[in-house]
């Protein structure tokens, strides 16, 4: 399931990098890193399941709204919606 997740946002950033505006990329490039870090907590509790993945992010959003401008926290959130999206297309698929 962990690489099931990595390649989701692999797939993901490459989209953006070669699509995206200056928003999408910051935004993708700053859940990148609150990505990696869920999924190595993950990793280690043995939990990789799609609503501990949820959960884990959401605890990370919530830091995020404290360290982000309202604005960039809305690309974020946005970014996170879409990736996690991806992600369940994907493992349904």
């Amino acid at each position: 399931m962990l690489e099931q997740y990595e390649q989701a946002l692999d797939q993901w950033i490459e989209t953006k990098v070669a699509q995206g505006d200056d928003d999408q990329l910051f935004a993708s490039g700053y859940l990148q890193g609150h990505f990696a870090v869920v999924l190595s907590q993950l990793e280690v509790e043995q939990d990789l399941s799609q609503q501990a993945l949820a959960e884990k992010m959401q605890l990370c959003l919530a830091t995020a709204k404290t360290e982000l401008e309202p604005a960039d926290f809305v690309l974020v959130q946005d970014a996170w919606d879409e990736l996690r999206q991806q992600i369940n297309s994907g493992i349904a698929a």
